[in-house]
């Protein structure tokens, strides 16, 4: 085991997870759909890729949660509703990826699927700014809706099988749906809620894949000893980096990603990327105009950071 992590290959995984680690903290998001994708660009077979970045982030994870629980932020009936769904099938999502082996054609399949979920990561997140910027969600000011049970364990079952299969979808996919089920909760409590529950997910997966497959200590390592002090610094200097500009940033990067393991012809990937850069800002401004807001917010009013209300409460968890 000491061989492997005295390689490049370790190494480039501890540097990736430690820039990973950075955007984490700067931000409140990314995690697996960053560290994943980044993996099997190094190398790593996408099993290998999702069993270890699972066994990591449950750590992670972990450490967020009990600052959250320590504080009496999350809803635990809503997060025990959406754990009853989201463990089961985090498991049934570990045990397909190993009915599917170790083959080119499974590794293949799951690099579609880990591409799909990735462009839907990204399709959520933009859904959350738009709710945030125009709709308030996060604040706490909207109507409180009685918890809907069936359809609360149902958004459960459907983020962990995503997560058991693609390691993908435990915050950003749960937690946008969880503002469409109850857009009048706090930033705050949404966050804490969402923390508690991806928890058990998580490592519900993770021991999924465990049994499974097993994991790659020469790949798991650096990447707890990477992300750890990289979320560490990030939130130290989130302060001083535009957040705003990072989360548009990582929305690219990650349909990018999802494109490319898609498998779309390079040119197409770029041409997606110029499009974004340069049609993106133009949407946004043509949407805030919609509602009355300047086109493009000069630095000082309430909306200069579409998602303030989750961001703030994400920071709290660093």
């Amino acid at each position: 085991m000491l061989d492997g992590l005295l390689t490049g290959d370790a190494l480039s995984v501890l540097l990736v997870s430690l820039a990973v680690g950075v955007v984490v903290g700067l931000t409140g998001m990314g995690g697996g759909a960053l560290m994943t994708p980044a993996l099997i660009f190094l190398g790593v077979p996408p099993t290998a890729a999702v069993a270890n970045d699972l066994v990591a982030a449950a750590f992670n994870k972990s450490v967020g949660a009990a600052v959250h629980a320590r504080r009496g932020s999350p809803d635990l009936r809503l997060a025990g509703l959406l754990i009853a769904g989201s463990v089961p099938f985090a498991l049934a999502g570990a045990f397909l990826v190993g009915r599917l082996g170790s083959g080119e054609e499974a590794q293949s399949l799951l690099r579609l699927l880990i591409g799909a979920t990735l462009l839907l990561t990204a399709a959520t997140y933009t859904l959350r700014v738009y709710g945030s910027v125009f709709h308030r969600w996060g604040t706490g000011d909207g109507p409180q809706r009685p918890v809907r049970v069936v359809p609360t364990v149902l958004v459960g079952a459907v983020g962990g099988l995503l997560v058991g299969v693609t390691s993908v979808g435990s915050g950003s996919i749960i937690m946008v749906t969880l503002l469409l089920l109850h857009p009048g909760m706090s930033a705050k409590r949404l966050v804490g809620t969402d923390l508690v529950q991806a928890v058990p997910l998580v490592v519900a997966a993770a021991i999924g894949h465990v049994v499974v497959s097993g994991v790659d200590w020469a790949v798991l390592i650096p990447l707890v000893v990477g992300g750890a002090p990289g979320t560490f610094v990030g939130a130290r200097i989130s302060a001083w980096v535009p957040s705003q500009a990072v989360r548009r940033g990582i929305v690219i990067v990650l349909t990018l990603t999802g494109l490319s393991l898609l498998r779309l012809p390079p040119t197409a990937v770029g041409a997606t990327g110029a499009a974004l850069l340069v049609l993106g800002p133009l949407g946004w401004a043509l949407l805030r105009r919609m509602h009355g807001m300047p086109a493009f917010s000069g630095g000082s009013g309430p909306h200069d950071d579409p998602d303030v209300p989750v961001a703030a409460a994400a920071a709290e968890d660093r």
